[in-house]
């Protein structure tokens, strides 16, 4: 009888509170969380939704108030200080401003928590010699952070991460100074490095486009509580709560501009019109099933907008389909589409310019 592998990270009903002036505010209300080894987890969430804190509480540098977290095995909230230091050996950590030290080289930066750790040089060399081609910084060995990109200093971050050989690596924010371009060759560097060595990596961001690149799974975070997680590519392309259907629409755009509709013709006598959103996704993700259903239903389809995309390799297709016909054919067209698998919804309406947005 076969085993799974035990959770790289089980974190059970976290609580983190911090006191305030008036009432204590509650950054973690209650988490619970398990990331598989070998995956990229992403925790998504608006400013001020808990995740900071969370990725925190991975390592401990924030003791959660009640809960257990679990990591590679360990209970790290039963460990001493001497357990839990040799537990942090196995965590990696990359932070969102880089924090190198400006009198270091790349090689010394890198080398910095070996030293602390008390590691010999020629071991802090060796390993050093061995991290910069890994990242990219062959050639930046003897720079100074001041002479680095931003994306070059974010690649010694990383690097320093695993200097101590770690097999989780936590990402705060990792890119979110970065530029787009540069974005993409970091979380490139990230996905090629848990492949190479073998990591679990969870990151946390509030760009669901980060999620998107490089994310196995994820986790979408409001208000101190997970509201919704799953398959990085069900997420999308099946959204569930309010605030990952708004997240979600800022990458693929599953909202429709009321202006697109209100500029629709009406339908003629004896007609109805239905606006439709219709996804595509799995084994009919190519199919015909517009110019399909036109013949078979004597109905009339208009593509309103219209979306392909990739997700993990998987691909889907997002439609926005005005259909004019007899009441009982866009029934019957509507249940046929479902019954090969296709979501077939109302569309979502894009927020119009006064629509006021959500609290930071």
């Amino acid at each position: 009888m076969s085993h799974s592998p035990p959770a790289a990270i089980r974190l059970r009903d976290l609580v983190r509170r911090f006191p305030g002036r008036g009432a204590a505010t509650t950054a973690l209300d209650g988490v619970s969380l398990d990331v598989a080894p070998g995956e990229v987890f992403g925790i998504v969430g608006r400013s001020g939704a808990g995740k900071s804190t969370l990725i925190r509480c991975v390592n401990l540098l924030e003791r959660p108030d009640a809960g257990g977290v679990e990591v590679l095995g360990q209970d790290l909230l039963a460990l001493d200080e001497r357990g839990l230091r040799e537990a942090r050996r196995g965590i990696g950590m990359v932070f969102q401003h880089f924090n190198l030290l400006s009198s270091r080289s790349v090689a010394g930066n890198i080398a910095f928590p070996l030293e602390v750790a008390g590691i010999p040089r020629a071991e802090r060399e060796a390993r050093v010699r061995e991290l910069l081609p890994l990242v990219g910084l062959d050639a930046k060995r003897d720079a100074f952070p001041a002479q680095l990109s931003g994306g070059q200093k974010q690649r010694v971050g990383i690097a320093r991460a695993l200097a101590s050989r770690p097999r989780l690596l936590l990402c705060d924010e990792a890119t979110s100074a970065l530029d787009p371009e540069t974005t993409g060759e970091i979380l490139a560097l990230l996905r090629r490095l848990r492949d190479a060595l073998d990591l679990t990596v969870l990151l946390i961001t509030h760009e669901m486009a980060v999620v998107k690149a490089v994310c196995d799974r994820v986790a979408v975070m409001q208000a101190g509580r997970i509201v919704e997680q799953g398959r990085v590519f069900d997420v999308f392309t099946r959204p569930q709560h309010d605030i990952t259907r708004r997240f979600v629409a800022e990458v693929i755009g599953h909202a429709v501009p009321p202006g697109t509709l209100a500029r629709l013709p009406p339908p003629d006598p004896g007609e109805v019109r239905e606006v439709l959103q219709v996804l595509f996704a799995g084994p009919h993700s190519t199919r015909a099933v517009v110019s399909e259903a036109s013949r078979r239903f004597n109905i009339d389809l208009n593509i309103v907008s219209g979306r392909i995309d990739e997700i993990g390799g998987e691909p889907f297709g997002l439609l926005a389909l005005a259909a004019y016909g007899a009441p009982e054919a866009l029934a019957a067209a509507t249940a046929w589409m479902r019954e090969l698998g296709l979501d077939v919804s109302a569309p979502d309406l894009a927020a119009s310019p006064t629509t006021p947005a959500e609290p930071a």
